[in-house]
């Protein structure tokens, strides 16, 4: 399936996010257009979902988004949380991209940084800045506090630096946050990483929103 490319535009993190968030909004109805000419149940294999099909050529693909069950129907490739109300259209986006771009690749269980997705290290300093940073910013030196913050919302805890949790954005979607502590000399670190199959199943400016997205949620859960 040809890949729809989404111009990188780099500016302060604010403008940025709002200009990420417009890009992938901007092609929702072609890409539905798109997904309509492939097969279903093919598409839920890619996707790792379930799909239910129905008379008259409808169906639903359910699966989970960050550990939260999910719908998205077809052939409008529409959203909906299992009370019926639709998505915010960022996530509706995320969704209808990932549909789009995922081969069906597995996760490799390696993680890699923004900067080894395809393009990211054009822009590794500022997804760092949005993410790393602002839960740096949140939390400072507080290894216990970024722990219990983590487990709220669903983190797995993984080897790696002095805490590190997996998070599930999608079925064939981790991320992981890790945090390294701080010295007299240098300050603690924290960095958001991606599973190195993510080119697989989001372009990166999807995954630039996916780690926006973890940020806000580790940054709300530490109160």
């Amino acid at each position: 399936m040809p890949g729809i490319p989404i111009t990188p535009i780099m500016k302060e993190p604010s403008q940025f996010q709002k200009d990420r968030s417009a890009q992938l909004l901007v092609r929702l109805d072609e890409l539905r257009h798109s997904l309509r000419n492939v097969d279903p149940e093919e598409l839920a294999r890619r996707v790792g979902s379930e799909y239910e099909a129905f008379p008259g050529g409808q169906g639903e693909f359910r699966l989970p988004l960050w550990d939260q069950p999910v719908i998205v129907t077809y052939p409008e490739l529409v959203a909906q949380d299992l009370a019926g109300s639709t998505l915010n259209p960022l996530l509706q986006a995320m969704l209808v991209y990932h549909f789009f771009t995922t081969d069906g690749a597995a996760l490799a269980d390696r993680y890699i940084a923004f900067s080894e997705l395809p393009d990211g290290r054009f822009y590794a300093s500022a997804f760092q800045g949005y993410t790393g940073e602002e839960i740096r910013r949140s939390l400072g030196d507080n290894q216990q506090g970024f722990m219990q913050a983590a487990h709220s919302i669903g983190g797995i805890p993984y080897s790696l630096g002095d805490a590190a949790f997996t998070f599930r954005l999608l079925p064939r979607v981790t991320l992981l946050a890790v945090f390294w502590s701080g010295d007299e000399e240098f300050p603690c670190t924290y960095q958001v990483l991606f599973d190195a199959a993510a080119p697989h199943h989001l372009p990166t400016d999807a995954c630039a929103i996916a780690g926006s997205l973890l940020t806000r949620r580790l940054i709300a859960a530490s109160g």
